[in-house]
């Protein structure tokens, strides 16, 4: 009697082992089916729906309609007849995004900042270095802030509008026009977007 009570245990066991993982594989099979494919789906189509500007990289384009740039990620200007944005340390590739963390004593540090210095002094001889903005010869936590402040580049009119032509107060409306408020009014501060800055003046000098 016992043996065949045990047997119908045994019977009941394996039916009850081989339930359960049929369980566990269906509902694995839905979580990939929801998690993998539905929720990438909808919330990609909702985005490229309702923000397809930024669902597709904040991309800009300048007047031929190719792209140039992100307004999320900053990129460097060697032509210095436009604004210069801020010092990147990993030269402002994305795939690398942050910054060495020095500390104020280091002599890498020192070096690159002494070199931007000479930099400034050379390219903007009618503005003293006291007037030199630290943010401009500093780098941003990541490497690629795309913003410098509003007076970041007011200084660089007088080099700008040596370069092209362009009066002093034409350039500083167009930097009043591109400079950003704080969010919602009260975090963090005026800033500036410098591609989108540069593109405006390429449109002006009709580039």
């Amino acid at each position: 009697m016992s043996t065949l009570v045990q047997d119908r245990q045994d019977d009941d066991g394996a039916r009850s082992g081989g339930s359960t993982l049929w369980i566990a594989v269906r509902i694995s099979l839905l979580f990939i089916i929801l998690c993998g494919i539905v929720y990438p789906l909808v919330s990609t189509g909702l985005a490229q729906l309702l923000f397809p500007h930024q669902a597709n990289g904040s991309l800009l384009k300048d007047n031929g309609g190719n792209v140039v740039g992100s307004e999320l990620i900053g990129q460097p200007f060697t032509d210095p007849s436009y604004f210069q944005g801020r010092v990147s340390s990993i030269d402002y590739k994305a795939e690398a995004s942050g910054s060495n963390n020095y500390g104020p004593s280091n002599p890498d540090l020192l070096a690159r900042t002494k070199e931007s210095i000479a930099k400034w002094r050379q390219e903007n001889p009618d503005v003293p270095v006291d007037r030199l903005p630290i943010a401009l010869i500093t780098n941003s936590g990541s490497g690629l802030d795309p913003h410098i402040t509003p007076q970041s580049a007011l200084v660089q009119i007088a080099r700008i509008a040596k370069l092209t032509g362009l009066s002093a107060a034409e350039l500083s409306s167009l930097v009043d026009v591109y400079t950003e408020d704080r969010d919602l009014g009260i975090f963090g501060d005026k800033r500036v977007n410098v591609l989108k800055l540069n593109l405006a003046l390429k449109e002006k000098l009709g580039k």
